[in-house]
């Protein structure tokens, strides 16, 4: 994206311009240019010396799918990865007081809004700065879930939550609450993991996995690689090849390891980018391999129905936990809990007969003609993201 706040600006000379923290401010800055005007604003909110989440979240919003609202609980992060410039974009943790998330939630669930994404650079990090924890606000927040609707946690980092094992085992196993979770690992190697500075080791990882499939049966953990790093040895990466194997994870994002600008990561010196292919390849190989669903095949599972299918012709549900489900592409089940038997499974999803209807909820006239409805995104565990 623009880095406009650190200098990256020749390319847009000229242009109007609103930073991460400014989108309230967006029809100010249109005015202004209609006038003729240049305006930048980068800065950042604050309350003192305080950075804040950023603009409020009761502004306005068009859902581009009105079944799913995103809530950034947190903007800016704490860590200092060497080879990511989210930290350069947003800034310092600024974490949104959990009154105002909460009231964003019932608001949209007022609103017919049926599923809510959590989300943040670092969700687990959520409340550091402002002396409270991810727990306190979900256990907030699952009080205001009606009964039909479902919450799907984002991404947390290994060190934050390590803290509170326990109590996220106990949300993920609530019965609205996805039992799911993005835990990026980006390599098994210690030693690239220091280089990384992602202030965690494998073993630390390993921990919270096996936690939390022990205490949340069925749980879906979903994690990142980066191949290629450029401290990486042929040794290291077969330690996360061995890591891949063991935990079959259902969704692995797979990346190539790129040279930000300004970056400490940019100024190693690079693998050579064969070697950084075939190491994909091999990743990638070993994912391709594993077929986490084949026996879901007779289950009889609920699912909550939200989107059209990449393929256009079913409607996608969600599992307790987060599994893609290929339903019937019939209108009524948009927005509905449904009963449903497994009858296939492939790679990334599972295809069912539906059984019978649970909950009915009215669904947004945003949806008056489906064949308009769009999927907000790729399904987690959809796609895997290998760069060439």
């Amino acid at each position: 994206g623009i880095n406009a706040e650190y200098g990256d600006t020749k390319f847009i000379a000229g242009l109007s311009v609103v930073g991460t923290h400014q989108i309230d401010r967006v029809v100010e800055v249109v005015e202004e240019t209609l006038k003729g005007n240049s305006v930048r604003l980068f800065g950042q909110k604050r309350i003192g010396k305080r950075k804040l989440g950023g603009a409020s979240l009761h502004l306005p919003k068009i859902r581009k799918n009105p079944l799913i609202e995103i809530i950034a609980i947190n903007t800016g992060c704490l860590n200092q990865c060497t080879y990511c410039k989210t930290k350069h974009a947003r800034g310092e943790l600024g974490s949104y007081p959990i009154d105002e998330i909460v009231q964003r939630g019932e608001q949209c669930f007022a609103e017919g809004v049926r599923e809510v994404w959590m989300t943040s650079e670092d969700t687990g990090a959520y409340g550091r700065d402002i002396g409270v924890s991810l727990p306190e606000l979900l256990y907030r927040f699952v009080d205001i879930i009606p009964e039909g609707c479902m919450l799907r946690l984002g991404m947390t980092n290994p060190p934050y939550i390590l803290d509170h094992l326990e109590d996220m085992a106990v949300i993920l196993s609530h019965p609205r609450v996805y039992s799911f979770l993005h835990l990026p690992i980006q390599a098994a190697s210690d030693s690239v993991l220091y280089e990384m500075r992602r202030e965690y080791t494998c073993e630390e990882f390993c921990h919270v996995v096996d936690f939390l499939r022990k205490k949340v049966p069925g749980i879906t953990i979903a994690t990142d690689i980066i191949c290629g790093f450029p401290t990486e040895t042929e040794e290291d990466f077969n330690e996360t090849l061995s890591l891949i194997e063991h935990y079959k994870f259902p969704s692995l994002f797979i990346n190539q390891f790129f040279p930000r600008p300004g970056t400490p990561a940019a100024r190693m010196k690079r693998i050579p980018a064969d070697q950084v292919k075939k190491r994909t390849k091999q990743a990638n190989t070993i994912f391709q391999s594993q077929f986490p669903y084949n026996d879901k095949i007779g289950e009889v599972q609920t699912v909550l129905v939200t989107e059209l299918a990449s393929d256009g012709v079913h409607y996608v549900g969600h599992n307790k936990f987060y599994d893609q489900v290929l339903v019937p592409k019939k209108e009524r089940y948009l927005g509905n809990t449904l009963n449903v038997k497994i009858t296939e499974a492939g790679k990334h999803f599972m295809k069912c007969c539906v059984l019978d209807e649970g909950s009915k909820m009215s669904v947004p006239s945003s949806y008056s003609n489906p064949n308009q409805l769009y999927v907000t995104r790729e399904c987690i565990g959809s796609e895997t993201y290998v760069s060439t």
